[in-house]
């Protein structure tokens, strides 16, 4: 019988129509198959009481009895050899005739199982044998060594996914050929079906299939996969730096950066007026600073500038194109990816301590309430006096030493202002904000707590970006503004019902629309201005780049673009912007996987703050320890405020899995 191509020896117990019952090997197996999947070898003739086992007589086979019984080398070859000149075909008994000299059951089975079991001297059909001719004897030999060596290689490679670690140098071309398919499979950039079969039949005997997870685990061991890589970035603007014709026309612009630009003479030269800049301290590329200028009738005039790339970067040049395409830079826990060349944007696009730097800088004369009183915007020159990080400033600004007090007056200038916008109805939802960053390959948890200087900074970029809105106004002029539509939030005796903070806040957020952007100003609502615009960092963020430059045509009497011309603008960069957002929520995502997995025994105190998916008992949880809103699995009928303890029950950075689990603390 032949099954699944295996050659088996049967006794052929009874016949059920189409079908055989037999009685297989020398175990005697009872099974049933098609007849036309049978070759008959030695029929019973005359036979009452057909045996049902092949050690049984008449066959008295038994494995010895077959091995004693088969044919020669040397009478196989001279057996060819005659059928092949005659060029005759005999049957299965002749052919063991001559082979062996006899016709016994043995000598029969022997044979048989010889000529099914992958000789290519014969060929067997229908009972028949035929010699083969030479021509197809080498094309046999020749297509089996080919067959041998894939084998060979298939074991090869097998063992190398079974071994998990990183391949030699002298890898097989197949195999690296074969790493990269899987390296794009794990990154979804391909499917299952589109690889080779033999390909999905080792990813199958290893029981990975489409299991991306297990398949990144396997590459990371085999040195082919970043664990740390993001699968949303592969293909964007990001993923492949700046080109060389980029970095060249930067390494153009760097060194005419000090040379007389043709938008120099309109500068107004504020170098002797004192400027501090306040970032974080791993901060390189600068682009706003805050100066305070005192006037003779005892007023306050607060200054804000912000760097010019406009004064290198020329509308429509490579390097613009690009940021465009970009729409901002990337902010990932291992490092930034600027909207500009890094050579750029640290050195002459930003505004460094001591060096003379171009700039937009608008002055504001607020009212005793808050309100902007008075305003202008000009280009011109500063030289940054201090470069401040937060807590340098927020000490400043607490002792407010006698020589030192220009930054406590702009806090208290901007308190007020900040007072102003809460009576405009704006929402200050501010907690400390807890991110993961890569320090030496670890994950590291940074915090930034909610302090003076931080309130003080941002509270001046949004006075610039309103002033500026407030510009486009006035002149009629198409802006990329920002707005926010009004929020139907919950009662205020509902609020009040909730615990400050983050359980408040939380119950806020989630009634607040998106933000848009447009041509045409409108209010934005959590901000409480009228109009608004982001406009100081146009280092950072292409939209801010399209503000300056509008203001500037339009201040210089030059050529303004029209509103379809920054509409078509903004529908370029902020597609761009969006996708950053997203790349940055996975990177973040990511990283707090990997924090989690080094902290997987860990137990935090948290807060419940609300309901993301009831039915799953799914709730979104604050972790003061950690400063971060996690979603977690929670007790059931958990309420805003209720104090429970989380745990890690599972985590895989590359599996992208993070499940907590809280219970009542």
């Amino acid at each position: 019988m032949l099954e699944s191509h295996a050659a088996q020896l049967a006794v052929v117990e009874s016949l059920q129509g189409s079908k055989a019952r037999l009685r297989v090997g020398f175990e005697a197996k009872s099974q049933l198959l098609p007849q036309r999947q049978l070759e008959l070898l030695c029929p019973l003739r005359g036979a009452t009481a057909p045996p049902l086992r092949l050690g049984a007589e008449p066959w008295a086979l038994n494995p010895a009895a077959i091995e004693r019984a088969r044919p020669e080398r040397r009478a196989w070859g001279a057996a060819w050899l005659l059928l092949l000149e005659s060029d005759e075909t005999i049957g299965i008994g002749d052919f063991t005739d001559l082979v062996c000299g006899g016709t016994g059951p043995a000598q029969v089975a022997a044979c048989w199982l010889a000529l099914v079991g992958g000789q290519s001297w014969f060929r067997l059909r229908q009972g028949q044998i035929e010699a083969r001719s030479g021509a197809e004897l080498r094309n046999l030999r020749r297509d089996r060594r080919r067959k041998a060596l894939i084998e060979q290689q298939e074991r090869a490679w097998l063992e190398l996914l079974r071994r998990r670690q990183p391949p030699g140098p002298g890898l097989n071309p197949d195999h690296r050929q074969r790493l990269e398919l899987l390296k794009q499979l794990a990154g979804g950039r391909i499917e299952l079906s589109e690889l080779a079969a033999p390909l999905r039949q080792s990813l199958t005997a290893l029981h990975l299939g489409s299991d991306h997870g297990a398949l990144r685990h396997l590459l990371v061991e085999l040195g082919q996969w970043d664990p740390h890589q993001l699968l949303s970035m592969a293909g964007t603007p990001w993923s492949s730096g700046f080109s060389t014709a980029q970095e060249a026309e930067a390494s153009r612009l760097l060194a005419l950066h000090l040379a007389p630009l043709p938008s120099d003479g309109a500068r107004l030269d504020l170098c002797g007026q004192r400027c501090v800049t306040i970032d974080d301290d791993d901060t390189r590329d600068i682009d706003d600073g805050l100066g305070l200028e005192r006037r003779n009738d005892g007023s306050l005039r607060l200054w804000i500038h912000v760097a010019d790339p406009d004064r290198l970067i020329e509308a429509g040049s490579l390097l613009d194109l690009e940021a465009c395409r970009r729409g901002s830079s990337l902010y990932l826990a291992r490092g930034n990816q600027p909207m500009f060349p890094e050579a750029l944007s640290t050195g002459p696009l930003s505004l460094r301590q001591g060096v003379r730097s171009a700039a937009w800088s608008t002055w504001v004369e607020l009212d005793d309430d808050g309100a902007i009183a008075a305003y202008g915007i000009t280009r011109s020159w500063v030289k940054p006096t201090f470069r401040l990080s937060y807590a340098d400033a927020d000490e400043l600004i607490e002792l407010a030493p006698p020589q030192e007090p220009d930054l406590a007056d702009l806090e208290r200038l901007l308190q007020r202002r900040r007072t102003w916008r809460l009576g405009q109805g704006a929402l200050l939802l501010d907690l400390p904000e807890g991110r993961i960053r890569c320090r030496d390959g670890e994950p590291v948890l940074e915090v930034s707590e909610v302090c003076p200087s931080r309130q003080l900074v941002a509270e001046a970029m949004v006075l610039a970006g309103a002033v500026a809105a407030r510009f486009g106004i006035e002149q009629g002029l198409a802006l990329p503004y920002r707005s926010q539509p009004p929020a139907d939030l919950p009662p205020a005796a509902e609020l009040q019902a909730l615990p400050q903070g983050a359980v408040r806040f939380a119950a806020i957020k989630r009634c607040l629309s998106r933000g848009l952007m447009g041509t045409q100003p409108a209010p934005h609502f959590s901000l409480g201005l009228p109009a608004y615009v982001q406009a100081t960092s146009p280092i950072r963020r292409y939209g801010d780049l399209v503000v300056q430059r509008q203001i500037g045509a339009q201040l210089s009497g030059g050529p303004v673009l029209e509103e379809p011309e920054v509409r078509a603008l903004i529908e370029q960069f902020d597609c761009a912007v969006r996708e950053g957002i997203g790349i940055s929520r996975e990177d973040q995502r990511h990283w707090q996987q990997v924090w989690f997995e080094t902290h997987r025994t860990g137990q935090w105190q948290a807060e419940f703050l609300r309901w993301l998916r009831p039915q799953d008992r799914l709730g979104l949880v604050r972790i003061d320890e950690l400063a971060m809103d996690l979603a977690a699995d929670c007790p059931q009928g958990a309420q805003p405020g209720a104090a429970l303890l989380l745990r890690v029950q599972q985590v895989d950075s590359l599996r992208d899995q993070l499940r907590l689990v809280a219970a009542s603390g």
